[in-house]
Parts: structure tokens; sequence; C-alpha cells
């Protein structure tokens, strides 16, 4: 799965971490680097990243992540590079923790997109907070759904007929399984072995089409096909609030390498001093986001094609 789609029972992320824990090793330099300070003092900001997982980032440079980067790059007076693996098992081992056998040095110091407390790295200070959200293009029998929860007050004739996209494993899936949804359910794998597949591909083309006629997704996911669809058609998106019995909203951090503390903290520094110019990156992507008390300060409905 990719480090966006996060799971409520203990999570996928777990099973993820635990299995690149067992399978990663670090060479003998690769261990002495760890009980640095952080990367050396150089020109450049190597970046790990997905080659193809919008809207987190690309090899176009076309990600909230991506310009995040290039920010952070600018700021910091560095030459920006990236060092691109899929977002999945043996992300963190073959970035973050690879060396590179010519240089001697890690391939990359930075993952621009983690959840704070990501069992495979340290993390820094969180940037955003973002929350799961119900996706569907405009229609007449869907007007009603102002939150997630008027989904459930549809005409039992209308609820009964949707046919709900969701991912294995995720607080979607747990929310159908609560309300008696889970016939209706139409299930995608969080990981799919086809780089060239993620999970706003998928449900983009399916919810298009009319496979589906509803989604549950990550919301920086959802925010972002409200504005990349076919063309003519209207598409919204309705945030879950935080709920005590399932976890809709994440806290999304950068991730370094245990034991760096000075390359952490210097990345605390700079996402404190520009929480503004990251928000607005992340605004601009529709993406659902939530303050310190839960309250949702930004959200994207009916939103017309960008193409």
């Amino acid at each position: 799965m990719r480090l966006a789609h996060f799971g409520v029972r203990s999570g996928a992320l777990r099973a993820v971490a635990l299995v690149a824990l067992g399978a990663a090793g670090l060479s003998a330099h690769a261990q002495e680097a760890r009980q640095g300070e952080g990367p050396p003092g150089d020109d450049v900001l190597r970046v790990c990243a997905d080659p193809n997982n919008l809207p987190q980032s690309n090899r176009n440079g076309e990600g909230y992540e991506n310009k995040i980067a290039e920010r952070l790059a600018k700021d910091l007076g560095r030459r920006l590079e990236y060092t691109y693996f899929p977002q999945r098992i043996g992300f963190v081992r073959n970035t973050l923790r690879a060396v590179d056998e010519r240089t001697r040095r890690y391939k990359c110091d930075v993952i621009i997109g983690v959840p704070k407390g990501y069992e495979l790295t340290a993390t820094t200070r969180p940037y955003m907070r973002s929350t799961y959200a119900i996706l569907f293009r405009e229609r007449e029998d869907l007007r009603s759904l102002q939150t997630a929860e008027d989904l459930l007050k549809l005409p039992p004739q209308t609820r009964q007929s949707l046919r709900i996209g969701v991912f294995t494993q995720s607080p979607g899936a747990d929310w159908l399984l609560k309300h008696g949804l889970l016939r209706q359910a139409v299930f995608y794998q969080a990981q799919s072995g086809d780089p060239a597949v993620h999970p706003a591909s998928v449900i983009g083309q399916d919810l298009a089409k009319g496979a589906i006629d509803v989604a549950i997704v990550w919301g920086p996911v959802a925010g972002y096909l409200t504005r990349h669809h076919a063309e003519g058609q209207r598409w919204v998106a309705v945030p879950f609030l935080p709920n005590p019995e399932i976890k809709f909203d994440y806290e999304i951090s950068m991730g370094v390498r245990h034991g760096e503390k000075a390359w952490r903290d210097t990345l605390d520094g700079w996402i404190a001093s520009h929480t503004a110019e990251i928000e607005e990156i992340l605004t601009s992507y529709g993406i659902p986001l939530l303050d310190s008390n839960g309250r949702i300060t930004q959200t994207v409905r009916n939103q017309q094609s960008s193409k």
C-alpha cells in the first residue's frame, strides 16, 4: 500500500513496517552514518519519493510533496534531487536506508510524507492533518450529502443500491462493516503489484465510468480527484470528522533516519516557520485539513474538471 493510506486495526502501516524491518539490512557504513548528526552539509537536498503516486508525488514534480520539497530545497539553499521507488513494502529499505555503492553515502535523506510516529523512520513535527472522505460524482439522489453521516440517512432504496468503492484494511472498510453496508462494498487491494497503478488512478477510473457510485478514500486523494476527472463532470468530496470509534484523521510528518537529530531539528524548524506556505500548497490541492481541535478548516466541493 502507499504510505498515505492508513488502516485502523493496529494499521496496515504497522504490517508494512514489520515486514520491511525484517528484511532491512544496513551496511557498516550506514550503521555508522546513523549515529551522526544528519546529511553532509553539501548543496543537495536528496528526497526519497514515489515516481507515480499523485497527488503526493511523481517524476514530473506535480504532487504536493514535490512542491513542499521544492520550497524546502530553495530555503535551505540546496539543489533538489530525488531517489524514486514505489512507496510500498521495501520503500524505506530501498531509499532512506540504502547506500549508493559509488558514493558510499545514503541515496536520499528525507521522505516528505509519512504518518506521525511511523515505525520505520524518525518523524518531524506534523505539517498536515487530514482525514478520509466520501467521494462521488454529483447527482440528484446524492445531493443531500453534506457530511459523511448523511449517507446513512439516504432513503433505504437509494442507500442499498449504492456500489461503494473502498480499500481493504482501511477506516472506510471498518465504517461500512459497522453500519451493515459491507455487502455493497467494491473492494480494492491497498497494494497493487503494478507500479503504474496508484489509489487515485484506480478509484478515479472506476468512479468516472460508473463502476462504483461512491468511494471512501484518503483525503488528499479525494481532494485531488475533485479537480482532476472527466470533462464535464462535477465531483464532491465530503470529509469524515474525527470519530472516537474509527480513526479517520492522521497527522503527516517528514521521515528521516533514526539518530539524525540535528537533521530532524533542521526540518522541524523549517516546518514551524513555514506553516502558512505549506498550508497554501495543501489548500491548492483541495486537501481536507483539520485544525488541532479536529475541525475541518479546508474542504472542496463541486469542483469542475481541470482538464
